[in-house]
């Protein structure tokens, strides 16, 4: 099909604000013109996509599946005129960034800190989310670039390492007797284990190197948050596995220890990831510069 690329941007808008007088609005055309287009597109695609109600519209099926691949390509172009903009001097432009809680507080905010001081028109937006999601919103270019726990297991995607992090299971005095001497694996197993959940990059990590050793493990709790896993080991309701720097403050204090373990726990390491063939924007580029300098 030859399709005029406007008919597309007018059913985007129009899909969005789910309501053609608002489409017009934001379109700076008249409503009369929307309902054109929209009638042109569904004549040329051979598909009815709106439901018309008195005062709103909703997609049909056939309308939601054109939505979805529309919203990526819009989301695509939208990132490309960023791009354009930020080409003179760093003067304007966006980096979105996608990351977990943990890695954004322990990893990342010293350099969003520096980064701003330097360039403080560039706009920095840090979108949350695990190291599998993160690749997802890659694909659909809702972020430029993410920092995720290696390894990705994707050939679309570019891989720069960016750190190696060190995991280790703490908790509080309650265990005492597990305080200064090293544990086995096998004999930990036997106490109550707080770990992130079985979907995550750093429990899959875990869960590999338990079964190199021979070891079996079932979490007691399992909890999305690092933060929370520190937490819950400091009231003793387990023996937490988390990442080494998050817990430093707290071993320092002498809330939680370090509980060593016989057999070596893996280092992991963390990429910065990217879509391959997608170029990066100035100011993206730049603030991975920033990163792997620092």
């Amino acid at each position: 099909m030859d399709i005029n690329f406007e008919l597309y941007k007018i059913f985007y808008f129009a899909a969005k604000s789910k309501n053609f007088s608002d489409a017009a609005q934001k379109l700076f055309i008249s409503q009369s013109a929307v309902s054109q287009a929209v009638k042109n597109l569904e004549e040329k695609t051979g598909s009815l996509l709106f439901v018309r109600k008195p005062r709103c519209t909703a997609l049909t099926q056939e309308g939601k599946l054109l939505f979805s691949h529309i919203e990526q390509a819009y989301n695509f172009i939208k990132t490309a005129e960023n791009k354009l903009l930020e080409i003179h001097n760093l003067e304007s432009g966006e980096i979105r960034i996608g990351v977990s809680d943990t890695i954004c507080k322990y990893f990342l905010l010293p350099h969003l800190e520096t980064f701003t001081e330097m360039y403080p028109k560039i706009k920095i937006q840090v979108v949350n989310r695990t190291s599998t999601q993160i690749l997802n919103i890659l694909k659909n270019g809702l972020i430029d670039f993410g920092i995720a726990t290696l390894p990705v297991k994707d050939n679309t995607m570019e891989v720069e390492e960016f750190e190696t992090v060190e995991d280790i299971f703490v908790a509080s005095p309650k265990y005492s007797q597990l305080h200064g001497r090293e544990v086995k694996l096998e004999e930990l197993a036997k106490y109550p284990l707080l770990m992130l959940p079985r979907n995550s990059t750093t429990r899959l990590n875990l869960d590999n190197c338990l079964s190199e050793y021979g070891v079996s493990i079932t979490p007691e709790i399992e909890l999305e948050s690092m933060d929370l896993l520190i937490e819950f080991a400091k009231i003793g309701l387990g023996i937490s596995h988390v990442l080494k720097k998050s817990a430093e403050e707290s071993i320092t204090k002498g809330e939680i220890f370090h509980v060593q373990t016989t057999e070596k726990l893996p280092l992991r390491k963390l990429g910065i990831i990217s879509v391959k063939n997608v170029p990066l924007s100035p100011a993206s580029r730049k603030f991975i510069s920033h990163l792997t300098k620092h």
